[in-house]
């Protein structure tokens, strides 16, 4: 295969004669998938058997891209031409599509990593971890009908860890990646187009962490016995707040107070990205442009000067305008995951706190009286 030739493999064939070409993957999906086509054909010059469900890997050069099923198949005429078009998602599409399956329906005394091993081994999907998972999640109950990507997420953002997938068609467990690729976008150098999006109406000049207790309380939210904390952004130039409850009982108010400052963190990072179209599919090293890696961006006239931002979503493109990258490139913090609290029951919930509260009057001297 030579440099950047895009090739199927479908049962031992490759096939590699397309006119139209993408693939597209993003650390914020946890599906790839590709499109690829072949026009002006004779009748019966097709010569290759696929078949939708058929396993597949895509290459692009000698490098591995990504490794799922076939999903269409769809061969088309006109009194000009004839075409085939064929598409398909990484093997990850199965543990978003399908309902999971697990014995007793109890996800208790594992990691984020040993449960999605277990949910995903059924669908021949591997897990590889990128980060410290953490320990032991707490017990919850698999909902019927729940795919496995429904009940990992959550497991995943309170463990701070991206879900995506790799070109091998596993499921990662990542941290925001701080790898960098050899060289990045810059323009009137590699740079075909490019666009910034500078935005203010998702931005707040202060964010308020708020304890959920009785509907009551919380509709009088100058109350600081409820206030947990506040962040504030002042590049925001007028008076915009945000509250935010927290959803789940926190006995120290940390999940809500972190909340709070992610919502800053990530509204402030999403208020300005790029997106650009390069000139090759490669950074200057021959690495292929890799979802979840750092990537300087020098764009001058759009306002963005020498800055290191994460790759969001790449989508290699070839077709009769050439070949070409789009990438879609934030600042890092954009991608943190949300913090999240485990949700107990709430009769647990208010026994802990007052539980709590006792044990922080005690501290202080004060009389408490028994429920």
């Amino acid at each position: 295969m030579s440099d950047d030739t895009t090739t199927i493999l479908v049962g031992g064939i490759p096939i590699s004669e397309w006119t139209s070409v993408r693939v597209t993957r993003s650390v914020e999906r946890v599906v790839s998938d590709f499109d690829f086509a072949i026009t002006d054909l004779n009748p019966g010059q097709w010569r290759y058997p696929i078949v939708p469900g058929d396993a597949c890997q895509v290459f692009i050069g000698n490098d591995l891209v990504l490794t799922g099923y076939i999903d269409r198949y769809t061969p088309a005429f006109s009194s000009r031409q004839h075409s085939i078009t064929v598409s398909g998602r990484s093997k990850t599409q199965d543990i978003v599509d399908c309902s999971a399956v697990w014995e007793g329906s109890q996800l208790m005394n594992g990691t984020v990593k040993t449960i999605s091993e277990n949910l995903c081994t059924p669908f021949g999907v591997s897990v590889v971890t990128l980060a410290d998972v953490g320990p032991v999640v707490p017990r919850r109950n698999l909902n019927i009908g729940e795919t496995p990507f429904e009940v990992i997420e959550p497991l995943a953002r309170l463990r701070g860890l991206l879900i995506y997938d790799d070109v091998a068609g596993n499921l990662v467990l990542s941290s925001v990646g701080t790898d960098k690729a050899a060289s990045g976008f810059k323009s009137g150098e590699n740079v075909q187009s490019a666009s910034m999006t500078y935005a203010m109406d998702g931005r707040y000049r202060s964010y308020s962490a708020y304890r959920r207790k009785t509907v009551a309380k919380l509709l009088d939210t100058g109350k600081e016995s409820n206030l947990i904390a506040t962040v504030n952004d002042f590049d925001v130039p007028r008076r915009r707040t945000k509250f935010i409850v927290a959803e789940t009982y926190d006995a120290g108010g940390d999940v809500a107070a972190r909340r709070a400052a992610w919502e800053m963190a990530r509204r402030k990072g999403r208020s300005a990205s790029v997106h650009l179209t390069c000139d090759s599919w490669r950074d200057s090293m021959g690495a292929l442009w890799a979802p979840n890696t750092l990537a300087p961006v020098s764009l001058p006239s759009l306002g963005l000067d020498d800055v290191t931002w994460l790759i969001s979503e790449v989508v290699f493109l070839r077709d009769a305008q050439g070949t070409r990258a789009q990438l879609t490139l934030m600042d890092r913090r954009s991608f943190l995951p949300e913090p999240y609290a485990w949700p107990f029951r709430s009769d647990l919930a208010e026994a802990l706190r007052a539980a709590k509260e006792k044990q922080q009057a005690q501290a202080k001297g004060q009389k408490v009286s028994n429920p």
